[in-house]
This record gives C-alpha cells, sequence and structure tokens, in this order.
C-alpha cells in the first residue's frame, strides 16, 4: 500500500505539534502500528505528555532541540532516534534557529485517547 505525502494533511495534535499521519490503520488498513511526521515550530516546544499503551520511536529528519524523557534531560538533533517506553513522560522542544521534524512510529498505532496531557 502506498500514501503519497502530497495527499496527507496536516492537524495539530493533543501535544501541540503539527502532524501528518503518514500511515495508520484507520485510514490505510495495516494493522499494528502508525507512522507520522510531527513538526515542531522553531522555538516551540510540546506539552509534557506521555502514552499509557503505545511504544513510541521518534527519529529526527531535520533541526535540533531538546528532549525530556522521563527523568532525563538532553539535547537531539538530525539523525537521532529515541525509543519512548509506554507511560513515560516526554517532551521536545525546537531551537530557536529552525523548526524540528520527526518520524514518529507507534506500536499499538497512535490514539488521541491513548495521550495523557502532564
Amino acid at each position: 500500500m502506498r500514501q503519497p505525502y502530497a495527499g496527507v494533511e496536516a492537524y495539530v495534535t493533543a501535544d501541540g505539534s503539527l502532524i501528518r499521519e503518514l500511515m495508520h490503520p484507520g485510514v490505510h488498513g495495516n494493522r499494528k502500528q502508525s507512522l507520522a511526521e510531527a513538526t515542531v515550530a522553531a522555538g516551540a516546544s510540546t506539552r509534557l505528555h506521555r502514552h499509557l499503551l503505545s511504544e513510541e520511536i521518534y527519529h529526527v529528519t531535520a533541526g535540533e532541540g531538546d528532549m525530556i524523557l522521563g527523568a532525563e534531560s538532553f539535547p537531539i538533533r538530525r539523525g537521532d532516534t529515541i525509543c519512548i517506553a509506554p507511560r513515560t513522560p516526554h517532551r521536545v522542544s525546537a531551537s530557536a534557529s529552525g523548526p524540528l521534524i520527526l518520524l514518529c512510529c507507534c506500536s499499538p498505532a497512535y490514539a488521541h485517547t491513548d495521550t495523557e496531557l502532564l
């Protein structure tokens, strides 16, 4: 199955990032995971949140910033990959120099109801 990027409309999700669902069971028919592109505007941050069921993997494709992952805080930049265990509080912030863009893979697939703002 193929999903052309140009056909994917972006929306703002509960954590405040701009999301493009590149592949999601509710739309595309895949079964156990979702893949999205998230954009955090220059100088902005997502809201601190966690997912109750989903394990998430972030892969930074552009930009740089900082990440809070549980009790840790560390810089992130293009090429970095981070695994976020279920129930782990997390937040990303983009540097002032430009947007932070990441791929987000969730298993099970992303659901608004699985996101808890903290």
